[in-house]
């Protein structure tokens, strides 16, 4: 009787959930309103980040907690598989790529913020939306400290030192950001296919060195089933991120937005929806057609704080796509916490968002997407986060001490 009110529960979900995303590219695509799809894209973002466990601050604490670097590989998957999206989204035409200037002050200074904050919190950005959607206590305090970060920045007595910061930049010859292919003057695509065959070599020498005999249990689960109620190898969820995020960039960019997957602002934006009245939501392309002639006096600019609605429904959805796919595998329950840990967790919250604002963005937004598109400023960025996290968890969660805690 049990097995069969698990069957008839994980159909339900399975069934909703497609019926919901039908039914919202539908009404997207009649009302010609392509930021909707940023609904079913933060839904599957958040599904799969939740299946593979793929936080950005584990991904790198872990090579020292655990000695795994299953994480930080699933993420590389997930980087190199974008690439490609993103190297074929170019190649016909169907984007324009959009690197990030190298804001090398910006990097360094967000990336130490960013990579402190992160192992105090618990999580960076994306991974405390998904883990706020499971129920964890730590991540929903957390997206109240990110906004709080993130706006002591953008609007705060931290704008004027981002600003300095700013001014601080690295441009290519042709005065563009600095990428990989401005350094080396290899085409994107270019680039991009290098990176695959280097990682599918690595992945051939990787699985020739281990024994991957299967042995059978003896599970008749269906292999949807099993699919969707167990966790997933790291590296499968950032395949399919990858792969997720060559939609994201066509969805973002005929929403107005030119740029892949990001959550950094979509969480400020969140707040700023819930808490302030003078907004100036930015939810569709302009039309070209209906530009003003030569004669005709420009359009004011929209008064109010700009919010970008493609963003909002990302980071909501992704909490709504944790929390199902937690559902679906049991693990979905709220976890009391100590005092003093959500305390520190909410400190470490504001230093995040604060670093990632500083930063232009976080694990997703520079790390995942930025890379992907071969900016150098990202790997930059990418390093110093790194190392930030790797002192912090160093001292902070192991106690100076690199003996495992067995």
């Amino acid at each position: 009787m049990e097995n069969v009110k698990q069957t008839v529960n994980w159909k339900s979900y399975v069934f909703i959930s497609l019926a919901a995303i039908i039914v919202i590219l539908a009404v997207s695509a009649y009302f010609h309103l392509p930021v909707l799809t940023a609904v079913p894209i933060g839904f599957l973002f958040g599904f799969f980040l939740q299946k593979g466990d793929l936080c950005g601050a584990s991904a790198f604490s872990e090579v020292l907690l655990m000695k795994s670097w299953k994480k930080t590989w699933g993420l590389w998957i997930c980087i190199i598989t974008g690439m490609a999206g993103f190297a074929i989204l170019d190649l016909l035409g169907l984007v324009t790529l959009n690197p990030k200037p190298f804001l090398w002050a910006n990097s360094l200074t967000g990336g130490i913020l960013f990579g402190i904050g992160m192992v105090l919190s618990g999580g960076c950005i994306s991974g405390s939306l998904y883990k706020a959607g499971i129920g964890h206590i730590n991540s929903i305090v957390s997206l109240v400290g990110i906004p709080i970060g993130i706006a002591l920045v953008e609007y705060g007595p931290l704008s004027n030192i981002n600003g300095t910061l700013k001014t601080n930049v690295l441009k290519s010859s042709d005065g563009g950001s600095v990428t990989l292919s401005s350094l080396t003057g290899i085409p994107f695509w270019a680039v991009a296919l290098i990176l695959i065959l280097a990682t599918l070599i690595i992945v051939v020498m990787k699985r020739s060195r281990s024994e991957t005999a299967r042995q059978s249990n003896g599970d008749t689960t269906s292999l949807m089933k099993r699919a969707l109620t167990k966790s997933w190898k790291p590296w499968i969820a950032g395949l399919l991120i990858g792969i997720l995020g060559g939609a994201a960039y066509l969805s973002s960019a005929a929403s107005g937005r030119n740029y892949p997957l990001g959550v950094t602002h979509g969480v400020l934006h969140a707040q700023l929806m819930v808490t302030d009245s003078n907004l100036n939501v930015v939810y569709e392309k302009p039309n070209p057609a209906a530009s003003p002639s030569a004669s005709s006096p420009a359009p004011a600019a929209a008064p109010g704080k700009k919010v970008s609605l493609w963003l909002i429904l990302i980071v909501a959805s992704l909490v709504v796509g944790g929390w199902v796919s937690a559902r679906l595998s049991g693990q979905a329950r709220l976890i009391a916490k100590p005092p003093e840990q959500i305390f520190v967790a909410l400190i470490g919250s504001i230093i995040t968002g604060a670093g990632a604002a500083i930063a232009t963005g976080c694990v997703i937004g520079n790390i995942m997407s930025g890379i992907a598109l071969a900016s150098v400023g990202m790997v930059f960025f990418t390093i110093v986060v790194v190392l930030a996290n790797w002192a912090t968890t160093y001292f902070y969660l192991m106690a100076g001490s690199l003996r495992s805690n067995e």
